[in-house]
């Protein structure tokens, strides 16, 4: 199966889609014309690209020019865009990646000539961009719990994979003399209006001040109510489960009510019952833990 064509798993996304006339001049004109193009883009067309990226020697992991490219919604008549803004998200999962790794094992991916190079054409580029801020989050391999704070059980879609799409030719096994087919991937995705999600990140984040010790959980909600309220408040929030659908059997992707979960939880803590929270938290991370776990298996 070529590049062009393979699924490429396993990411969750978090978006902000805001409305058309939200963004200044002339970035508006530019999204005007692209909805009117009709373009239909979905994440793996980005990861895609990221991963062609990585093939020269050495490997490019930060774009030449920002994309001009995006997710579109139109809801009740009005158009939303989120911004691929691929060039900054590059930047900032460099500065994470330096963090996480391991020098010598940093080295053999990126070499230190590479990344010296892109960390001093960020430091330029922020001189110039210092309120920049990435339309989308991604998280590898699981969804933060964090971001099931956002939305409510009923704003979930399901959609079971196993309808056949076109392949491109000499992608499958398939005989000669008849159109390829490989399989359509499920969808799990939630999408809410931005003033029930920065609503329901303040709710929740009240409850666990009044219930627990600051730690990471508190930390990361902070981080989350920051970043929501950058952007306009007739946005858009969404949670893709993106490429994490090629790694979780459809039976448990229809079964999965994490944000359910994650309601219940916060719910037993404000009625001071620890027994019912740790029954919600404890299933929830057992899921997400096994998930995660996926990504050492040979």
């Amino acid at each position: 199966m070529g590049l062009a064509r393979r699924a490429v798993p396993y990411a969750a996304y978090l978006r902000i889609y805001e409305p058309l006339a939200a963004f200044p001049e002339p970035e508006r004109a530019h999204w005007k014309v692209y909805v009117a193009a009709g373009a239909q883009r979905v994440a793996q067309d980005e990861l895609r690209q990221s991963l062609a990226d990585l093939i020269p020697v050495p490997p490019m992991p930060i774009p030449v020019h920002e994309s001009g490219d995006a997710f579109v919604a139109v809801v009740d008549g009005v158009t939303h865009i989120c911004p691929w803004r691929t060039r900054l998200r590059a930047w900032l999962a460099l500065e994470e990646l330096i963090g996480q790794l391991p020098t010598p094992m940093l080295d053999a991916v990126l070499p230190p000539v590479v990344r010296q190079a892109a960390v001093a054409d960020y430091e330029r580029w922020r001189t110039g961009n210092p309120d920049a801020r990435p339309w989308i989050r991604t998280a590898i391999w699981y969804v933060p719990v964090r971001w099931f704070t956002l939305f409510d059980d009923a704003e979930r879609t399901f959609e079971p994979g196993g309808g056949d799409l076109p392949a491109e030719r000499g992608e499958t096994d398939a005989p000669s003399g008849g159109e390829e087919k490989q399989p359509a991937a499920p969808v799990v995705r939630y999408r809410t209006a931005m003033v029930e999600a920065r609503r329901r990140v303040a709710r929740a984040l009240r409850v666990l001040r009044d219930t627990l010790e600051e730690g990471p959980l508190v930390d990361g909600l902070v981080d989350l109510g920051r970043w929501l309220e950058e952007f306009h408040p007739r946005s858009l929030v969404e949670l893709d489960y993106g490429g994490l659908v090629h790694a979780i059997p459809q039976a448990r992707l229809a079964a999965d009510r994490s944000a359910a979960l994650v309601a219940e939880g916060l719910a037993a803590l404000r009625d001071g019952d620890g027994v019912r929270a740790n029954e919600a938290y404890a299933q929830l991370t057992d899921h997400w833990r096994s998930i995660r776990e996926l990504q050492y298996a040979s």
